[in-house]
């Protein structure tokens, strides 16, 4: 039975803008909840020097840090519940605002996937990208990728598995011409529509469509996080903001 919606709350919406608050960096309890709906995790933020604050200097706008550890695959990121489904809640958008101090001895995935446990990792758990492959592990992920390990070392790429069309591992393929440079924001948008086709906007611009990206049933959350690579040092991803929104379901 279908039911029609008597209100004007369509729409499921998170917004987080760092304006204050969030500074969790040498605590050492696990997962931390944000007033915006949005969720501390990764495999770091158990350790005392990992997690986000909120930038005070050049932080207009307010600006999270997000913050690893110096120890390999250690990750800091922020994530919604499950709580999207293309078919039931499309068009699914996602965006977020993000710079980097350098290019460096990191991995930044941001986008949707079916993966958002507490200690998550990118590669292991959603995503690697080294050489010339991608390593499509999440069972189901659509979203920018940075990898200061692939061959393209610079490039915003823009991944994809799950859907109807097989997810590429050949990383050139689904490169987007456009780089990543330190000390400048970019903005990053995925959107999914009900019948799984995506689309992938840098600074506004269309990157890439893909029809069959996302599954259709399957319950997705929106993740934004940052991977140490090396033991060299600690690593940062600068994020005015990060933001998803979709159609509500009124059949749940």
């Amino acid at each position: 039975m279908t039911i029609k919606a008597q209100s004007e709350y369509g729409r499921v919406a998170l917004f987080e803008d760092f304006l204050g608050g969030e500074d969790i960096i040498a605590e050492t309890a696990a997962t931390r909840h944000l007033s915006s709906g949005f969720r501390v995790i990764g495999q770091g933020i158990a350790e005392a020097d990992s997690g986000i604050t909120v930038l005070e200097s050049d932080g207009l706008n307010g600006v999270g840090v997000f913050t690893t550890t110096n120890e390999a695959d250690h990750s800091c990121g922020v994530c919604t519940g499950k709580i999207f489904d293309a078919a039931l809640n499309g068009m699914l958008v996602a965006e977020c605002r993000v710079q980097f101090a350098d290019l460096d001895y990191k991995q930044f995935f941001f986008g949707f996937t079916d993966v958002n446990d507490d200690t998550t990792i990118l590669e292991g758990n959603i995503i690697l990208g080294s050489t010339a492959t991608l390593t499509l592990t999440a069972s189901d992920l659509c979203g920018f990728l940075y990898s200061s390990e692939l061959t393209e070392d610079e490039a915003w790429h823009m991944p994809y598995n799950g859907g109807a069309t097989t997810g590429i591992t050949v990383s050139a393929t689904v490169a987007s011409g456009v780089d990543a440079v330190a000390g400048e924001f970019q903005i990053l948008k995925v959107e999914v529509d009900s019948n799984g086709t995506a689309r992938w906007f840098i600074d506004g611009d269309l990157k890439q469509t893909v029809k069959g990206a996302v599954a259709t049933g399957t319950d997705l959350a929106v993740i934004c996080m940052v991977e140490a690579k090396d033991t060299a040092a600690i690593e940062y991803a600068y994020v005015d903001y990060v933001g998803a929104r979709a159609n509500r379901d009124w059949n749940a």
